[in-house]
């Protein structure tokens, strides 16, 4: 998991992880996928509003997690969703 995540150590956490094979992206663009209305391909190439991922980030967030994505263009991305046990 990446460093930059502040985690508590006392706490334990549940991983979750999807993979796609779907278009994947550059992974310079792995923190911009999850702000609101951002989108990597324009309307005409792909169709979505730009807010579903912003939205995972958004519930992880608030419930003191963290999300994260590696991808490989063309190749398909992993998702990883990591979220305390307990509240």
């Amino acid at each position: 998991m990446p460093k930059k995540y502040a985690l508590l150590p006392d706490n334990e956490y549940c991983i979750i992880q999807i993979k796609d094979n779907g278009i994947g992206f550059e992974q310079t663009n792995s923190e911009r996928i999850f702000t609101i209305f951002q989108r990597l391909h324009g309307r005409s190439e792909y169709s979505g509003s730009g807010v579903g991922l912003a939205i995972c980030k958004k519930i992880v967030d608030n419930h003191q997690g963290a999300i994260f994505a590696k991808g490989r263009q063309e190749k398909g991305a992993i998702f990883t969703v990591v979220l305390p046990l307990r509240q």
